[in-house]
């Protein structure tokens, strides 16, 4: 039997090198195009402020890298994720639209209820969210939210947000937030709401918790360890659900011969195989690691996809 065609994620976040943070009709362009090319998704991720502890850890060599906690330019441009995401549905049929690094705590539940809401039915059900924490304490103290707090404050927003696609009038009582009787509508595109992902460096209690209770999919920040995806497992196991229920999200490995220079993608594509034996089906791929043509992103798309088919 053919093995299924791996769905490819195109990253949209931190491709500066490619085109200016001002630019966002040309991000729009570069999701239609993915689509056309036959990809599944993009991605974009958040930040809504940056301070000092942004850059504490100094920048990363190569600028086309993912930047981690710590490593990236206080100026990195982070354009509102969902409302960049709501223009990519506006001229698109079939991509799903990866709400990435969606910073919970920093918002009130009703209202980041209410924007997911209104795009996961304006894209007709395509948005996916990955809700976090977050790493930086500076992002927090400009907001005013505590940030030994955001695990708590994530835990209520989920529970909240479950709460309100399925009923009305709805009432809540937390340890952070509380409301009585009110009206939500419309309610997502699902009763059950827009897909929910989960990431993480490593397989802590709280990421399972919230998978095993929440989740939809698992993208974790690198390989997960064997032993992290046997925890996830039987968790899941025990709640009477199965990992084949999570959608598990792997990447592609860019390997920089140089501080200056993009990555070879038949060697970043050649990891795919051996993630689809573990039972990954998605994966993320962002394009300023690979080339620095911005006019040819359609084109890096259909190579990607070719690439990608005659590996399975």
């Amino acid at each position: 039997m053919t093995a299924p065609i791996p769905r490819m994620q195109l990253v949209l976040s931190e491709n500066w090198t490619l085109t200016s943070g001002r630019d966002l009709p040309t991000l729009v362009r570069w999701a239609r195009e993915a689509e056309d090319a036959g990809f599944d998704s993009v991605m974009i991720s958040e930040h809504i402020v940056l301070g000092p502890d942004a850059g504490a850890k100094g920048l990363m060599p190569n600028p086309r890298e993912y930047a981690l906690p710590g490593n990236q330019d206080p100026f990195t441009p982070w354009p509102n994720s969902l409302l960049l995401l709501a223009s990519i549905a506006s001229v698109t049929t079939r991509l799903r639209l990866a709400a990435a690094a969606i910073l919970a705590p920093l918002r009130h539940p009703l209202l980041l209820a209410r924007e997911l809401g209104t795009l996961d039915l304006l894209s007709q059900g395509r948005l996916i969210v990955l809700p976090t924490v977050s790493w930086s304490r500076d992002e927090y103290a400009a907001l005013g939210v505590p940030f030994d707090k955001r695990g708590q404050l994530l835990d209520e927003h989920l529970d909240i947000w479950e709460l309100l696609w399925r009923e009305s009038p709805a009432s809540y009582e937390g340890k952070h937030y509380r409301f009585q009787d009110v009206h939500f509508e419309p309610k997502a595109h699902r009763p059950e709401g827009p897909r929910i992902w989960f990431g993480g460096s490593r397989m802590h209690d709280a990421l399972t918790r919230r998978l095993v209770r929440h989740g939809h999919g698992f993208n974790p920040l690198g390989r997960p360890a064997p032993e992290d995806m046997d925890r996830l497992r039987a968790a899941m196991a025990e709640a009477g659900r199965d990992i084949s229920e999570l959608e598990l999200v792997g990447g592609t490995r860019a390997v920089f011969p140089d501080n200056n220079s993009c990555a070879d993608l038949d060697q970043a594509l050649a990891h795919i195989p051996a993630q689809l034996e573990q039972g990954f089906t998605t994966f993320c791929i962002k394009p300023s690691q690979f080339t620095d043509d911005p006019g040819g992103i359609g084109d890096f798309c259909g190579r990607v996809m070719r690439r990608v088919r005659s590996l399975v």
